[in-house]
């Protein structure tokens, strides 16, 4: 149901409309009898050039000062001071009928202007501060929203160090400008407004990659300042370094193939997750015995297979059937665990493939075997990474080196669960 306020709008708009009719079709009626006028009358050549400039110099004002008329109702209207627009609006339209297609494109050319400034600060690697000095046709200057001589600007969406690609780049190029957080309720102000961007970042920079984004779904100005390189960087210069790369790879080179855009490295170059653990749920059916020959009896088997990953290339193993439940089991897979199933071995990343090896069980000194396993990194949805496929398992005779391929006829993808804190009482996502 529409309210007061936009009948009142639309009704405003109608009126525009009306009265543009109206107004051209005055002017066309001036123009003619103008024509018919200046067709009759004689030439002074010496006094005509004089005339005319002073008729242009007497235009130019005449649609700067529409210009301003119009803009102070524009600022009315948005203020709910509708009859004061409505006022303002008739009297601009009287001095010029086209002066809302002029306050129009000079808004966009203070739009291309201002992101034109902001690309060629960015590029020189110069901070921006939070007020700069823009130069737009002073005449037109006064009374234009959202350009002025001496303008505040967020740092974050001006920010020296931040660097977007791909699909989002595009979309927030669209962004209206200057960006603000407006409450809820227009009558109440916003508390989050009045804090500086840089402080904003800075809280960020403690918070979860999935709070941060839920952050930035709030509104326009929160999802630029969740795109300040301060954030992403930290994060990228953790998570990027081996056995998350090869050794001979380089940082700098893995950014530069996204564009300097460290947010994009986080979500689309693989990593393989280090804050939870990969669970793979896996059944088989097993043929009991029946004292009717009549009747087979079939018992579906369930087991666990448990991969968690350490920063230091460390891997931890855990096969463990039906009666260990997984809430019971992540606030012990740790290191010092032992018990029949566990492995502890290495691990690196090539690509999207994942190197397990030297897997052996802690608590048997004398092992003669050890494992191997290859499985394939994938992401469901884009940036989770959250998948590993089976590719090869294999068992090391530890005397000879010999491979034997294990079966995985019954073996099901690990999917990856994050946990919060590995306690008594682990919690699990």
């Amino acid at each position: 149901m529409a309210t007061v306020e936009d009948q009142e709008t639309d009704e405003l708009r109608i009126f525009r409309e009306t009265w543009k009719k109206e107004v051209q079709g005055n002017k066309g009626l001036q123009q003619s009898q103008q024509a018919s006028t200046e067709s009759t009358a004689p030439l002074d050549q010496g006094s005509g050039i004089s005339e005319v400039s002073a008729h242009h110099s007497g235009r130019l004002r005449y649609h700067s000062d529409a210009l301003k008329v119009y803009t102070l109702a524009v600022r009315h209207e948005q203020a709910g001071e509708l009859d004061e627009a409505l006022r303002l609006y008739r009297q601009a339209f009287r001095m010029d009928s086209n002066v809302d297609r002029v306050y129009h494109l000079r808004e966009q050319q203070a739009a291309r202007a201002l992101e034109a400034f902001a690309l060629a600060e960015t590029s020189v690697g110069q901070h921006v501060e939070k007020r700069k000095a823009v130069s737009i046709d002073p005449e037109f200057n006064d009374g234009l929203p959202g350009v002025a001589l001496t303008k505040p600007y967020s740092s974050a969406f001006h920010h020296p160090e931040r660097h977007i690609s791909g699909l989002l780049a595009h979309i927030v190029a669209d962004f209206p400008v200057p960006l603000s957080f407006e409450p809820e309720d227009e009558k109440t102000p916003s508390c989050l407004q009045r804090l500086p961007d840089e402080l904003v970042i800075h809280i960020l920079c403690y918070l979860g990659t999935t709070t941060i984004e839920r952050f930035a779904c709030v509104s326009r100005k929160a999802r630029v300042i969740t795109l300040d390189t301060t954030i992403w960087r930290s994060l990228v210069e953790t998570i990027y370094k081996p056995p998350q790369i090869p050794p001979d790879e380089v940082l700098d080179d893995i950014v530069d193939n996204y564009s300097s855009d460290y947010r994009r490295v986080y979500i689309e170059r693989p990593r393989v997750r280090l804050d939870g653990v990969y669970i793979a749920v896996c059944h088989y059916i097993r043929h009991g015995l029946s004292e009717n020959a009549w009747v087979n009896i079939s018992h579906l088997i369930t087991y666990h297979r448990y991969l968690r990953f350490y920063p230091n290339g460390q891997v931890i193993s855990l096969l463990a059937n039906e009666e260990h439940e997984p809430q019971h089991v992540i606030s012990v897979l740790k290191p010092t665990l032992r018990m029949k199933g566990f492995y502890i071995g290495t691990w690196k990343l090539t690509g999207t493939t994942v190197h397990i090896s030297n897997l052996i069980d802690p608590s048997d000194p004398n092992a003669r075997y050890s494992f191997r396993m290859t499985l394939t990194l994938r992401s469901r949805p884009l940036g989770r990474w959250n998948k590993l496929e089976f590719d090869e398992y294999e068992s090391i005779n530890l005397e000879d080196g010999e491979a034997t391929p294990l079966a995985l006829k019954n073996e099901r993808p690990f999917w990856f669960s994050k946990v919060r804190s590995y306690s008594n009482r682990s919690r699990v996502e």
